[in-house]
């Protein structure tokens, strides 16, 4: 059988401290616990060698050992010995533990060992069963696409994670990329601990007429030559419905006007709007007629 490396399957240095051993060994066996990955061999098996290392190296008499030997673990039974003679009075196994060093039963053995640690240790520990420490489940993370538009006004959507669908609300005013959590709607709890979470990220699409900065709107809107040059009225439309405005006479092309609170709801803060910003565009007749051409000609000469 060959010799088994308990410091590289535990990703720690040689000289690791305890606490070192046990922060390690904690965040792996989280990583590759059987209740968190259901029906995965290579998870099993990985957890069941963080266990051995674990097993081995947070008891100093077992680790003293393993280190005395290491690749030479053939001859640790002078080791045994040597320890037996040295521990009259103590526990009939001089490698139980007993020396207040971490002992790994967070999680629970989980299983049996490799044959290599039954000829260096004599066996397992003895324990059986799961930890009785509770741990949160897995956090889910999710994605929705959204409607300009339907991002004006609080709603609700159904969104499917995991073949379950979950209902939930959409505040008026929400932003593209912004995370909204649920709690408890991911994955299931170890040890009857709470679920994990669901964490939603919202991507909303652009409008066609409509380009949003932060809570204030832009758009850009038409009048004929004449509106612009005699003046006259025209008709906006709004994520709240229609509103007219009026043009003044001359109004240049790329004149902006503003219109207050009719911009996008401020997230969370009922009855807050940013405003909206109109640019402009006037529109040169393409098609004129012989007549209308000689009355801009006139113009031009009265000019």
């Amino acid at each position: 059988m060959a010799f088994i490396d308990y410091y590289k399957i535990l990703g720690i240095d040689k000289k690791a401290s305890q606490d070192d051993i046990k922060k390690a060994y904690r965040k792996l066996a989280r990583k590759y616990h059987p209740d968190l990955n259901p029906n995965d061999k290579e998870a099993n098996k990985k957890f069941q060698e963080i266990n051995e290392a674990n097993e081995a190296l947070s008891d100093p008499d077992k680790r003293k050992k393993y280190d005395e030997y290491g690749a030479n673990w053939k001859n640790s039974e002078q080791f045994e010995q040597a320890q037996r003679s040295q521990s009259r009075g103590r526990s009939q196994n001089p490698f139980s533990g007993g020396s207040g060093g971490y002992d790994g039963s967070d999680f629970g053995a989980g299983g049996d060992f490799s044959d290599f640690f039954e000829s260096m240790f004599g066996g397992g520990s003895g324990r059986s069963g799961r930890s009785s420490i509770k741990y949160k489940g897995q956090d889910y993370q999710a994605s929705l696409k959204l409607k300009l538009r339907d991002a004006y006004k609080t709603h609700k959507q159904t969104l499917t994670v995991n073949r379950k669908n979950i209902r939930i609300t959409i505040p008026a005013g929400i932003a593209d990329e912004q995370v909204i959590k649920l709690n408890g709607h991911g994955g299931p709890g170890v040890n009857n601990g709470p679920a994990g979470d669901l964490y939603i990220t919202i991507n909303i699409e652009e409008d066609a007429m409509f380009k949003r900065l932060n809570n204030d709107l832009y758009i850009q809107q038409e009048i004929d030559l004449y509106t612009a040059i005699l003046g006259g009225e025209v008709t906006i439309e709004t994520l709240d419905g229609k509103v007219k405005l009026k043009v003044p006479a001359g109004t240049q092309n790329g004149t902006k006007v503003r219109l207050k609170n009719k911009g996008f709801p401020v997230y969370k803060k009922e009855g807050e709007f940013g405003n909206m910003f109109i640019t402009y565009t006037i529109r040169i007749p393409a098609d004129l007629s012989d007549k209308q051409k000689e009355l801009f000609k006139e113009l031009q000469n009265l000019s």
